[in-house]
């Protein structure tokens, strides 16, 4: 089994839509897929179940083993994917995991699903905590969305700091170029200039473009709502970049 995160320190920078692409995309390669939705926010859960939304596990039934992991799970109604939904209670979860740090819980919990599952897709919070700590640790990729501008770029630098100071392997962390608009002045000279502001950054570049948001509208992925767009095409090219890492 595989973990792969999607991570922002900033929101808004289309984090949530890259994880549920790509973990669609990956269902229909053929993975045994699971979407965990760690954001209390629940966007990536809206987006597989729209207005069919299912109702999640309170974190303390976790914590306490009340509840084995698997009964989390959910079918997103697409073969291959299932998802783990959010909960409100797991704005709460830095408390835990700051209360018990001798292990890395994430990776604990997730471990009884290895047979079952071969790609963990984790989508995150954007916050820089305990939580983002024990997923850096736990993902075998980090990947992680950077709009074309200084302020985005600047909390990749930050990023990149945190995890050299937790001693965490740089190597697992992919930043890649997210709402992209080649309209805009700056986001055209920072694409245009990739080797230099974002060297070590994918190749593929996701548009800021409206199918994207229409994902919260129909509750699906990019792929079934226009496949024959830039953005559908984005996200595919973003999933053999992926794939090869795996």
């Amino acid at each position: 089994m595989r973990t792969i995160a999607f991570y922002s320190m900033k929101g808004g920078v289309g984090k949530t839509a890259a994880a549920v692409n790509i973990a669609y995309l990956a269902s229909q390669a053929g993975y045994s897929t699971l979407l965990w939705d760690l954001d209390p926010q629940g966007a990536s859960s809206w987006y597989l179940a729209g207005a069919n939304r299912v109702k999640g596990h309170k974190l303390s039934d976790l914590l306490k083993g009340k509840t084995p992991i698997a009964e989390f799970i959910h079918e997103s109604g697409y073969p291959n994917l299932d998802f783990i939904p959010s909960h409100t209670s797991f704005r709460n979860l830095d408390l835990k995991l700051d209360q018990d740090d001798s292990t890395n819980l994430i990776k604990e919990w997730l471990a009884p699903l290895s047979e079952e599952t071969s790609l963990v897709v984790l989508d995150c919070p954007p916050s820089l905590s305990r939580l983002s700590e024990q997923v850096l640790k736990a993902a075998d990729a980090v990947f992680v969305p950077v709009i074309p501008t200084w302020l985005s770029l600047n909390s990749w630098e930050q990023l990149q700091a945190f995890a050299k100071e937790k001693k965490l392997k740089p190597s697992r962390l992919h930043p890649f170029y997210s709402m992209a608009d080649r309209r805009k002045n700056l986001h055209r000279d920072l694409i245009d200039g990739q080797d230099e502001y974002l060297p070590k950054g994918l190749k593929t570049i996701i548009p800021n473009a409206s199918v994207v948001e229409k994902m919260g509208e129909n509750g699906t992925p990019v792929e079934l709502i226009a496949p024959a767009s830039v953005a559908a095409d984005a996200y595919r090219r973003l999933w053999r970049e992926i794939q090869h890492l795996l």
